[in-house]
């Protein structure tokens, strides 16, 4: 009887298969799917793709009249022999390790502190995230506006040679120290490490909850062993706390240099870049370039240049993420 159904279903497969087969050739495909997504392919098309495409057309061209010339590689090698260049580098180096360095530090201490269950930490946490709501451009204003010369709230004392001699300081006109290696602006002027500060502030809320409910996952039973053991509190947080979250700081990390290599809106709102070019970084001298000079072919150039690094910085964000999902 087995035999019999096995032979009988063997017979029927293929001219089923064939019944099946022809029947999608005559009906037609489904396409709906397809024109639903239509519209979103669309924007992508007009507000992303096509720019790309543009910028790289454009950062191998060079105006010449009413004309545009092909010039080749001529624009990034203008671009990256340039002084002006390597000056913004230097700045938005400085920039980078000080805004990323003090943000990570201060928002791990900040997560520390709320992470003891203090009174009000609801609130505490409610006030830190303000901050964050106010846009760039806001937020440089009103930094601007506290060291405003003789009318900002902190330029009376600022300036003030009582409290800092010789002769006070007045953030948005001091001129930059002289450079003590070659032509690397470092120490940098007062306008960038103020820049530094107010953009440190600007972001902090957003490192500060992150590390927190990175923390919070921290089993407490492992903390509670080690403190029994001898273990004090410095010991604790070097050898269990920041082992167990250095995947989430190397976010973090990348997720800092990343907003911090495409910052415009602070620096152009807060110092536009001066005084002089003290804080000329790599996004203000893109716009100089473009706006101020009307150099196209080497802002489009500059600009392929830092869309390299951002994607260098999306990558090793994303390889991060897999990687401690794995591990998790």
């Amino acid at each position: 009887m087995d035999q019999t159904s096995a032979r009988l279903e063997q017979a029927v497969t293929p001219a089923r298969d064939t019944a099946v087969r022809r029947a999608a050739r005559g009906r037609p495909l489904d396409l709906l799917p397809f024109w639903l997504i239509l519209p979103t392919l669309l924007v992508l098309l007009l507000v992303q793709v096509y720019p790309a495409v543009y910028t790289v057309w454009l950062s191998l061209q060079q105006r010449e009249g009413l004309k545009w010339v092909f010039v080749g590689s001529s624009n990034y090698t203008h671009l990256l022999h340039s002084t002006e260049f390597a000056e913004s580098v230097g700045h938005t180096l400085i920039f980078l390790v000080g805004y990323v360095a003090l943000t990570l530090v201060a928002g791990f201490c900040i997560a520390l502190l709320l992470n003891q269950k203090l009174r009000l930490s609801g609130f505490y946490v409610t006030v830190l995230f303000l901050p964050w709501i106010i846009a760039d451009l806001m937020a440089g204003v009103i930094f601007r506006l506290l060291v405003l010369p003789d009318y900002g709230v902190l330029a009376g004392i600022l300036q003030n040679p009582a409290i800092i001699p010789p002769h006070g300081l007045s953030v948005l006109t001091q001129p930059p120290p002289q450079p003590l290696v070659g032509s690397f602006p470092f120490p940098p002027a007062a306008a960038l490490i103020y820049l530094i500060l107010a953009t440190t502030w600007r972001a902090l809320p957003f490192v500060t909850l992150l590390l927190l409910a990175a923390i919070q996952t921290v089993p407490g039973e492992v903390v509670e062993s080690s403190q029994i053991d001898g273990a004090s509190g410095l010991q604790v947080i070097r050898f269990i706390t920041v082992p167990l979250i250095l995947p989430t700081m190397v976010v973090a990390l990348f997720s800092l240099t990343l907003t911090g290599m495409n910052s415009f809106a602070m620096v152009f709102s807060l110092t536009q870049g001066g005084p002089g070019t003290s804080t000329e970084v790599l996004s203000m001298f893109l716009y100089a370039l473009g706006w101020n000079d009307f150099d196209y072919g080497r802002a489009a150039a500059l600009a392929m240049l830092i869309a390299v690094v951002n994607w260098l910085l999306i990558a090793g964000t994303l390889r991060t993420t897999r990687t401690e999902q794995r591990s998790a």
